[in-house]
């Protein structure tokens, strides 16, 4: 099971959102869509409502990011769920990810 949707954003950036349950068995649908990604203007990637993420997941954004980042584009972060932004943390992925500042409650 593939992301929720991939539509065209702001300035034609592709936003890419994460699908909910998002470990091992989606990662070849998502990685997919992060490959079409990098024939776009932007990318900007959603994970508000990712409710479970494990390590491989965040490692293919990491690579996703890195090599989005030597093509010249600069991913955004449309969204990012307190579970994705707490396992990047414990993983220390969080900076390597560049996840935005949690919003104050």
């Amino acid at each position: 099971m593939g992301s929720k949707t991939t539509k065209q954003g702001n300035g034609g950036a592709r936003v890419i959102a994460l699908p909910a349950d998002f470990r091992l068995g989606s990662v070849a649908d998502v990685k997919a869509e992060l490959i079409e990604a990098f024939d776009a203007p932007a990318a900007q990637l959603d994970g508000a409502g990712v409710e479970r993420v494990d390590t491989a997941a965040l490692q293919l954004l990491v690579a996703f990011r890195r090599e989005a980042t030597a093509r010249g584009q600069s991913p955004a972060w449309l969204g990012v769920s307190e579970v994705m932004r707490d396992a990047a943390g414990v993983l220390g992925l969080a900076q390597a990810l560049e996840l935005p500042a949690p919003m104050p409650a």
